[in-house]
């Protein structure tokens, strides 16, 4: 094993519990691997980044994915209590985001495969499909101390099967990925104050009804054409039969925004880019229903544009006290969901894995994307409080370090005490071995 840096030691540490002593030595040398490899995030491209492209006995690394046995979930927990510490402070609410993501894949020894609709390429009149995995995943929604924006950092991440005749298990939806995701968040942290932000496709009422029982603060899109109801008014006293659970339906949301004496309210948020933005707001509470479940208690937002640039949407919460600035803040957070998913394609080549058997692909995605997460722990202990390199140039100026940058500040450190641990900063000479010179051309050659 190659001479690491003391914060990459501590960070990756709390992790050798979830294997033996043997697996945990594969593993890690994977998980460096992963690190420093500029091309696909195979077991192969991992060993020749660490210079084992020798290595005879190649499989007992493909075996920590395929054979070994340790726990992902065990693994999700102990990464978000490493977070947590470092970015949310103990008092603050801890702020999730969930979205799913297809990752495309075709074979026909793939068993988790579907056909979905490709959100990135499709449009609203022309809609594409694509044969992949699909990937349900749960994020943590954090500032950053070099950003201004929100970044999410993914931590627990299921595979959603498709529905199968000859499978004999119960079909799960990302609705209930997400709701039994949020059922494991709370059994971990059963006294911290949860928030859930989700897109409009995971608006049920049952997964509402399910943050609701356990005490999370769910926040999403909400449809135009939602049924919206008042609460029961008092049962006349000696009627029989089963108490009403709504009362009148109230007023469409498409009437509130075309009538013309709306009660809008000014509202400044904080707005995408780190930029404030003053909206007009109409709030209300109300019951909504679906057939088949009772009735949740929502607050509803309408949002309009006083410029007119924007068109006008509809979110809702089912915490009933929070300000309708505090629930578009809230929603703002969310589109951090969707840069992590486009960075850990670019960056971490999610879609470059080629593992076939069951038991790999339902490890492989899950850890590169809690390898985001990783290297961001790693470029906040690296870094020191201090700023992250950006580099430079006379036609691209970029102020604020992305995800990019803090990969190459953990690759900096790893490659620094792999080679130059006998090289002290100041000298005007270094040694560096003949060896880790050719690797670093090999795999310059192999990232071009």
């Amino acid at each position: 094993m190659p001479p690491l840096p003391a914060a990459i030691i501590l960070v990756l540490a709390p992790f050798a519990p979830l294997f033996s002593q043997r697996v945990w030595r594969h593993a890690h040398v994977l998980l460096l691997g992963a690190m420093l490899t500029p091309g696909a995030r195979t077991v192969t491209a991992a060993l020749r980044a660490m210079g084992l492209a020798t290595e005879r006995h190649f499989t007992n690394y493909h075996r920590v994915l395929n054979r070994a046995t340790w726990s992902a979930r065990r693994g999700s927990q102990i990464l978000l209590g490493m977070l947590l510490p470092l970015l949310v402070p103990p008092e603050a609410p801890i702020i999730l985001g969930a979205d799913d993501t297809v990752e495309r894949r075709s074979g026909r020894q793939i068993a988790a495969k579907g056909c979905y609709r490709d959100a990135v390429r499709s449009t609203k009149k022309h809609v594409i499909r694509c044969f992949g995995l699909k990937w349900v995943s749960m994020m943590l929604l954090v500032p950053v101390p070099w950003a201004q924006r929100v970044w999410a950092l993914p931590f627990l991440t299921a595979l959603s099967r498709p529905a199968a005749e000859q499978d004999r298990r119960r079909h799960k939806t990302s609705v209930d990925w997400v709701r039994q995701m949020i059922r494991q968040v709370r059994r971990w942290l059963p006294e911290r104050t949860l928030v859930l932000v989700v897109d409009g496709g995971f608006a049920a009422v049952s997964l509402a009804l399910a943050c609701v029982k356990h005490q999370v603060a769910m926040v999403s899109r909400l449809r135009w054409d939602v049924a919206l109801y008042h609460p029961p008014g008092p049962q006349p006293s000696g009627k029989r039969g089963p108490k009403p659970s709504k009362g009148k339906r109230q007023r469409r949301l498409q009437d509130w925004a075309a009538r013309p004496d709306t009660p809008w309210e000014d509202v400044e948020v904080a707005w995408y880019g780190g930029q404030r933005k003053k909206l007009w707001v109409f709030s209300h509470t109300a019951l909504w229903y679906t057939r088949g479940l009772p009735p949740v208690n929502i607050r509803y937002v309408l949002v309009c544009d006083p410029e007119g640039k924007l068109r006008m949407e509809t979110f809702f919460c089912t915490d009933l006290q929070v300000t309708p600035a505090q629930i578009l803040e809230w929603v703002v957070m969310r589109w951090s969901v969707e840069v992590t998913f486009e960075e850990a394609r670019a960056h971490l080549r999610l879609e470059t894995q080629r593992r076939w058997s069951d038991h790999a692909i339902a490890r492989t995605t899950p850890v590169l994307l809690a390898l985001f997460s990783l290297v961001t722990i790693l470029a906040l202990k690296l870094s020191r409080g201090s700023e992250i390199p950006v580099p430079v140039t006379a036609w691209y100026h970029k102020t604020e370090p992305t995800f990019s940058d803090c990969l190459a500040l953990v690759q900096r450190h790893l490659w620094r005490a792999r080679y130059l641990v006998h090289s002290t900063a100041e000298a005007e000479c270094m040694q560096f071995p003949r060896a880790a010179l050719d690797l670093l051309i090999q795999g310059v050659a192999l990232a071009a």
